[in-house]
């Protein structure tokens, strides 16, 4: 648990996520991002036109493709609906 610690030891022991609109020539984009907390690195990311929960599993997706963390890592985010799906559980 993160308990407001937004710092982490070690890179790929603790990530937080969010998602922001941008608005564009074609109306609302939607960005997940993935940060690590060692470094402050965007690790993983997603851009669509919707925000379902398949956009933050894919900005995940990307963050565990790029880094393979070793071990599990502890995700933090606020409790949007996306976030609290049974999708993101474990």
């Amino acid at each position: 648990m993160i308990k407001r610690n937004f710092t982490a030891a070690e890179p790929n022991t603790a990530w937080c996520g969010d998602i922001t609109y941008i608005k564009t020539w074609d109306g609302w984009a939607y960005l997940a991002t993935v940060i690590d907390l060692h470094s402050r690195a965007l690790v993983g990311w997603a851009l669509d036109t919707h925000m379902r929960t398949s956009l933050v599993t894919d900005a995940l997706d990307m963050a565990i493709t790029r880094r393979q963390p070793p071990a599990p890592v502890i995700f933090h985010s606020d409790r949007g609906t996306q976030y609290g799906s049974s999708e993101l559980r474990v």
